[in-house]
């Protein structure tokens, strides 16, 4: 009699629980599955799938319902059209978090114009004759810009294919770029023409013959090397030298252009220095050449008219090198004759020619 009342008991309690195990699943169910718009979505490839735009999207998470915006963009998308097309494939009861639209941003990998620049030289450097990468100018048949791959191709450029021909200057270059994911590599083709380059001083006016060149006048520019050759002048050496001949604005200027500038030029008044032992005097002279620093020109002595030769050691500057002549005992008038012509009153300029008689005061 008392197991029957124990035996009912017992299957209202099981039932008891096996409901409250149910409402617990049912309320555990919806906390889960109810979907949740997002603000901000960014995608790799190129669809939008219902899993991208909401969280607990659950089986149906894979379906793509737009297609992505172009390579590192971002489109907008009205909340009402979304959940339009969420019910077309029976998602409903969506948290909107009261958004009025969502951005979809595309991932992308982007490569600037001067990197591909520069993996196109170094791919180039040292091909039949060209010189170092960094001083390669490169001139594309198309501009690269700057070019946007998939996110998922992240591995490094590598150059498959190098074409270079030295008597067009013309380049072929494909490069390949891998993929996270496994799939194909994409590719890269650049075509155009490349050049070797070396710094030259460039004149900014035009230079006649003489001229001495200022600061001002020499900037320094990139000029193809056949061009310039193996003779371009680099700019600290050609400012202050002296044009050999005409030259003309935006002319890449060559050692064998310039000259040491003239200190002294002809008809110039210069400065004529004897200076020995003791003895330093200077006295004026017309020069009747040019001459750069340590050249030997001629010099006419303007108070004896007589024509000496000196070495050029300043700007109309020219230094007289005393004669060594042994003294002769029989002779000391001519002696005192020399020491007596030193006086301030009548400056003396001496001179190197055969004539014993140059030891005598001019």
């Amino acid at each position: 009699m008392i197991t029957r009342p124990l035996l009912l008991a017992a299957a209202l309690i099981a039932a008891s629980s096996a409901t409250a195990q149910t409402q617990d699943a049912f309320a555990n169910r919806n906390v889960i599955a109810a979907p949740v718009l997002r603000a901000n979505v960014q995608v790799s490839g190129d669809l939008v799938r219902i899993g991208d735009v909401i969280d607990n999207a659950g089986s149906a998470g894979q379906i793509a319902i737009y297609r992505a915006p172009d390579l590192g963009t971002t489109g907008a998308l009205p909340v009402a059209q979304v959940l339009n097309t969420l019910r077309a494939h029976h998602v409903i009861g969506v948290d909107t978090r009261e958004l009025k639209e969502i951005s979809v941003t595309r991932l992308a990998r982007t490569l600037e114009g001067k990197d591909i620049e520069l993996q196109v030289a170094r791919a180039l450097e040292r091909r039949n004759g060209l010189g170092d990468a960094a001083n390669l100018a490169l001139t594309f048949d198309r501009d690269p810009g700057d070019v946007r791959l998939d996110s998922g191709f992240s591995g490094s450029p590598q150059a498959t294919i190098v074409r270079y021909d030295n008597r067009n200057g013309r380049f072929d270059v494909t490069f390949e770029i891998t993929n996270e994911n496994g799939t194909a590599p994409v590719k890269l083709r650049f075509t155009g023409t490349a050049i070797e380059t070396v710094e030259a001083a460039v004149l900014t006016r035009n230079v006649e013959r003489n001229e001495v060149l200022k600061s001002s006048d020499v900037v320094v520019e990139r000029r193809p090397k056949a061009e310039v050759g193996t003779d371009a002048s680099a700019r600290d050496r050609a400012v202050g030298m002296q044009a050999r001949r005409q030259l003309r604005a935006g002319q890449a200027i060559k050692t064998a252009d310039l000259a040491k500038p003239d200190l002294v030029q002809r008809d110039q008044n210069v400065t004529l220095i004897y200076e020995t032992t003791g003895i330093y005097l200077t006295m004026r002279g017309k020069a009747l050449d040019n001459g750069t620093e340590g050249d030997v020109v001629s010099v006419m002595n303007l108070q004896s008219k007589r024509t000496v030769s000196g070495t050029v050691i300043g700007r109309g500057q020219v230094s007289i090198t005393p004669v060594s002549i042994t003294p002769v005992a029989s002779r000391p008038a001519q002696t005192s004759d020399a020491t007596s012509s030193l006086s301030p009153a009548a400056p003396i300029a001496v001179a190197t020619v055969s004539s014993p008689a140059a030891s005598k005061a001019e």
